[in-house]
């Protein structure tokens, strides 16, 4: 009696995006699409046991969550000498769309906020499910939302 008929194809393609942009918001432009294949490798192996009707997308965040903090965890204990700087990388979500200044103020806020915005103003979670996440009360989590969106309103309008 198995209730799975979507193909783990159909999963990346309607989940990728926004997981790329919680990694994204979670841990910065240049390890994002590291934590974003091993979120997807990680759930291609658990998918089998996903039970149905489960939220994927909640889901899929809870373990780009979990990869985000290990990349972070790797890059904190790694140094790279480097005798000529490397090229610098792509700010934007896309090379050229005008979106940097959007990413640069979501990498300023704190770690907290910046958890909060991701996973429920990016990947659309309820706050239950994001203080779930990140730990304490929903309302604490709405609270961390709400003031890191404050914080992005007023600094994104203070750059125009």
């Amino acid at each position: 009696m198995s209730a799975r008929v979507e193909p783990f194809e159909r999963v990346v393609e309607e989940h990728g995006t926004v997981v790329l942009r919680v990694c994204r918001a979670l841990v910065g432009p240049d390890a994002a699409h590291d934590a974003w294949s091993e979120t997807f490798l990680a759930a291609l192996v658990a998918y089998p046991r996903l039970r149905p009707g489960s939220d994927v997308r909640a889901w899929l965040v809870t373990i780009a969550h979990r990869k985000s903090v290990d990349v972070l965890r790797v890059r904190a204990r790694q140094a790279v000498p480097v005798g000529d700087p490397p090229e610098p990388v792509s700010t934007g979500e896309h090379p050229g769309d005008g979106r940097s200044e959007l990413w640069a103020a979501v990498a300023a806020l704190p770690p907290k906020q910046r958890q909060c915005v991701a996973y429920h103003h990016v990947a659309g979670l309820p706050y239950d499910e994001v203080a779930a996440l990140v730990g304490g009360t929903a309302a604490a989590a709405r609270r961390a939302a709400a003031d890191g969106m404050s914080t992005l309103r007023r600094t994104l309008r203070e750059d125009q």
